[in-house]
């Protein structure tokens, strides 16, 4: 499997249940410039959000009994006083969350920030929407989607300056708009708040890797891994790095550490990958 391929795909899949989402309009590389960041600006005119209920790429498909809950939630939610509402709402897109039906947790977190625009429900409902986000194909829905990330986690952040996460996850939804150097600023924002955030270390270290520059990469996984030696997605990123550097020895022991803690099974087919390359 050629290199890019396999970049791709990894990055694209193994975000799956992790802590750090990486959105596959990431590792899109048709990008048109190259910053000293190392992202990779393509260009792309802002687009409103959607009003519409969500009707596509909500891909999994439900069980019966699956459907029958999501049913009964949203007649709840419909039915709900106003006094309940809210947290009917929060049940639906919680489950909707669970059952990987990210456009409609998101439709629905959002319903509920709008009745209700609390810290929690904004950054629950910018958390949903990027979410969605990460897992668009379509390059509009892509745009629209982040664009909703972004209005979301605004509004809590206006709220609260110090939501960290928040503008770590914002900042990445910039990577492929007019103003991809906004989210730059965004993550060096939250590194010179906490120099040892792990979720904005790691997006400047996915963002290395997207533009080649994998030496900035490396740099930004070790800082993550010297904090937490445990973060056993930097470390395959470290070593995907390494093996782009042709550094192979260290490369295959850092594979081989991952190899035997991360339960992925898409990282662990990823390594098969990169050790028959090694070892050619």
């Amino acid at each position: 499997m050629k290199k890019s391929i396999l970049l791709s795909c990894v990055l694209a899949f193994a975000l799956v249940g992790t802590l750090f989402s990486l959105p596959k309009v990431v590792v899109n590389t048709k990008g048109k410039e190259v910053d000293k960041e190392g992202t990779q600006a393509a260009a792309a005119p802002n687009a409103a959000p959607t009003e519409s209920a969500p009707k596509s790429h909500d891909e999994a498909t439900l069980s019966p009994d699956q459907q029958k809950i999501v049913d009964q939630l949203r007649s709840g939610f419909i039915q709900a006083s106003e006094k309940d509402k809210v947290a009917a709402g929060v049940s639906l897109s919680d489950k909707f969350a669970t059952l990987q039906k990210f456009d409609s947790a998101a439709f629905y977190a959002e319903k509920v920030a709008l009745l209700s625009p609390t810290i929690e429900n904004l950054v629950r409902t910018g958390d949903r929407y990027y979410e969605a986000y990460g897992f668009a194909v379509d390059e509009q829905k892509s745009k629209n989607l982040g664009a909703k990330t972004r209005e979301y986690y605004q509004k809590a952040l206006d709220q609260n300056p110090g939501l960290l996460a928040a503008k770590a996850n914002m900042a990445m939804t910039f990577v492929n708009t007019e103003n991809p150097m906004q989210g730059i600023l965004m993550l060096r924002e939250v590194i010179d708040t906490d120099p040892t955030n792990e979720l904005a270390l790691f997006n400047l270290g996915i963002l290395s890797m997207r533009s080649n520059q994998y030496s900035k990469a490396v740099d930004r996984f070790r800082q993550i891994l010297t904090n937490n030696p445990a973060n056993t997605k930097a470390k395959f990123y470290l070593g995907l790095s390494l093996v782009e550097l042709g550094d192979n020895e260290q490369a295959t022991k850092v594979l081989s550490e991952v190899k035997k803690e991360e339960k992925d099974p898409v990282i662990q087919q990823a390594i098969g990958e990169l050790e028959v390359r090694l070892n050619n």
